[in-house]
């Protein structure tokens, strides 16, 4: 049962994550070039999710990454976030 606790707990908090990623994304036209990557675990520990993206656009270059962990002492996690934007001429 804490298992299925755990798991509901890391997605909760990592869905708004991802689908805010994925909406960036999409609004982007033109030079796209982006990475990312993944990685999720649940099992008799606890449960976690970490993940990290780059990307270069015209509007400018972001990276993100960030891991969230749930186990019996709680939940805990991490977020970094950078960018910058061209200088429109």
């Amino acid at each position: 049962m804490r298992a299925i606790q755990r798991v509901l707990a890391v997605s909760a908090l990592a869905v708004p994550l991802v689908i805010g990623c994925a909406g960036l994304a999409s609004a982007q036209e033109g030079l796209d070039a982006s990475w990312g990557k993944g990685q999720f675990i649940a099992n008799q520990n606890g449960a976690g999710i970490a993940a990290a993206e780059s990307s270069v656009s015209p509007e400018g270059v972001s990276h993100a990454d960030f891991w969230i962990w749930a186990d019996d002492s709680g939940v805990s996690g991490s977020f970094t976030g950078s960018g910058a934007t061209w200088q429109q001429g």
